[in-house]
């Protein structure tokens, strides 16, 4: 009988410890990585360049990511090329190692993520989420060969930066939804391995009832986060991650940039997503859970008003033209959308 199989990307190396970050020097000496050693470290504008700065790293050329936009990731990707580099590290948040990720896509060579706070799940995702003129734009780039998440590291990343990834992972189940009702009314294909990993992701968070800093939650978050990205690639698509609650995300920055993180964007998009499919018992859960490590659940603790978030709820579908979500389905208009959210928040409320 003939063996049907298919071969899964993952990372050579996921390590997520107190200390971990003590290993990139070794790491990006495996031959299997650099043969001759040439490599360079990308940091971001917060941890990452004191992280840089306390690492004995042979040979090492650093590169600081101004910002997080399409430009700056093109710019270090004509670096890292002309260069000769054999292999590149980003350390920082969500938006540097998404820098480095399509710098490292571009220029042809292998990225090691090594994640200084725990804000989506862009650390080991085949996607780089950048800003740009017309405003934020996916793209598809390899996925990292290694992934580094220091706990000490992540503890000390500001605000709620830190775990803001909690809203992003727990998107997983509102994607998953976005995908089911997409097979039941188009017929869309879905990928059972993604969703059951995505899903596993979300519920490992949704459940976890240990404190935000503890080692045991953030290194659960932290794993969560590394197997959505990793669902993401065996499907082929962002389809497993990112449905009408991601759509309402990239609205909000394409209409209010600033308003808030990824994450916390995310799970304000997830729990209103989870209303708008009359989910009771999820929403519930997704309400409690986001307000057990302080993060937003409503418009208002964005600093949003109704009629703004409305507009963005609005907006949403335009900003992934294709993709059938909970959106989609219902074509609100702005007046029903304003409707359902006085009602929303008495259920985020209860």
């Amino acid at each position: 009988m003939p063996l049907l199989a298919r071969m899964l990307p993952s990372p050579l190396l996921i390590d997520v410890r107190r200390g971990a970050i003590a290993s990139l020097g070794a790491l990006l000496a495996d031959h299997r990585i650099a043969t001759e050693g040439r490599v360079a470290v990308a940091v971001g504008p917060g941890q990452g360049d004191r992280i840089a700065a306390e690492l004995t790293i042979t040979a090492a050329e650093i590169f600081r990511v101004p910002d997080h936009t399409h430009a700056a990731a093109a710019a270090l990707g004509q670096q890292l090329r002309a260069g000769s580099y054999e292999a590149v590290a980003g350390i920082g948040g969500g938006g540097t190692i998404d820098v480095t990720k399509f710098a490292a896509h571009m220029a042809g060579i292998p990225m090691v993520a090594v994640a200084t706070s725990l804000s989506h799940d862009g650390i080991c995702s085949p996607m780089s989420t950048l800003r740009h003129e017309a405003g934020t734009g996916s793209y598809g780039v390899a996925m990292p060969v290694a992934v580094i998440v220091d706990l000490d590291r992540v503890r000390t990343a500001p605000g709620s930066l830190a775990t803001a990834g909690v809203g992003d992972v727990l998107a997983d189940l509102s994607a998953i939804a976005d995908w089911e009702l997409a097979a039941a009314d188009l017929g869309e294909r879905v990928d059972g391995l993604a969703v059951a990993m995505a899903r596993s992701a979300a519920q490992a968070v949704l459940h976890q009832p240990g404190h935000a800093k503890s080692d045991e939650f953030l290194t659960v978050l932290a794993e969560a986060l590394i197997m959505s990205g990793m669902a993401m690639a065996v499907a082929g698509s962002s389809r497993p991650g990112s449905g009408g609650e991601h759509e309402i995300m990239h609205a909000i920055n394409d209409l209010f940039p600033g308003t808030g993180s990824h994450g916390e964007l995310a799970g304000v998009g997830t729990l209103f997503c989870t209303y708008l499919r009359g989910d009771v018992a999820q929403a519930g859960q997704v309400a409690a859970c986001l307000g057990r490590h302080q993060l937003p659940r409503t418009p208002a603790d964005l600093g949003m008003s109704d009629p703004d978030f409305a507009a963005a709820v609005r907006h949403a579908p335009k900003t992934r033209p294709g993709r059938y979500t909970i959106l989609e389905r219902l074509q609100l208009t702005e007046a029903e959308i304003a409707g359902r959210l006085a009602d929303f928040a008495k259920v985020v409320a209860s």
